[in-house]
């Protein structure tokens, strides 16, 4: 069963007229930011996992980290983004947000850039370059102690994932085959519980035992 798009929406919560701005900036010049339905989801689950500290791979324009951080004000949130456009952006619309003082914007590759070692995170949210999500995982899940979750958006990559490979588009069958590689090798790690959910984009959710 099937539900239509106007019941999902009304589900949606109401959002403030900085985020509005955010998401319409975000659809006239096509900047991928979480969908609403996923956000809602995101949101609520961190509402009951309750962390402290959050690592955001792929900023954008600051839209996902700004939702959280107002989720959460008792949370501290440091994004990464190698766009340096971008990281413009996000320092702009973040500065403009009641949560400034709860985010830090890092600029560079998530793969090079060095997070102090002795840093953890709680949860951390990665939204960046599809094709390097087991990467990320395996640079940044050290940093995860037992009992934090770990949530990777776009696994459905907007049908592309349920395709037959020769059916995918010439220039993005490396990116979805690595991005098939790591649900196969994340839903079959024994050190995480994954479940995927079906919302947005395709959002998986992977708790560290």
């Amino acid at each position: 069963m099937e539900f239509s798009d106007t019941y999902i929406e009304s589900f949606i919560q109401p959002r403030n007229d900085l985020l509005i701005e955010m998401e319409t900036f975000a659809r006239d010049n096509h900047v991928p930011i979480m969908q609403l339905p996923a956000i809602d989801v995101l949101n609520q689950i961190l509402r009951i996992q309750k962390p402290s500290n959050i690592l955001e791979i792929g900023t954008a324009i600051g839209y996902s980290a700004i939702r959280m951080a107002l989720t959460l004000p008792k949370s501290n949130i440091v994004t990464i983004e190698r766009d340096a456009d971008r990281v413009v952006l996000a320092r702009d619309f973040i500065a403009r947000s009641e949560v400034a003082n709860q985010i830090t914007v890092i600029e560079g590759d998530a793969l090079e850039v060095d997070v102090d070692s002795k840093s953890t995170f709680d949860a951390v949210f990665i939204d960046a370059a599809k094709g390097q999500y087991m990467r990320f995982f395996e640079k940044y899940s050290p940093l995860v102690p037992s009992g934090g979750v770990l949530y990777i958006d776009n696994m459905y990559m907007h049908g592309l994932s349920d395709l037959n490979l020769k059916d995918v588009p010439r220039r993005k069958r490396t990116m979805i085959r690595n991005l098939r590689n790591f649900a196969d090798w994340i839903m079959n790690h024994d050190e995480y519980d994954c479940t995927f959910f079906p919302v947005g984009d395709g959002l998986l959710i992977c708790l560290k035992r």
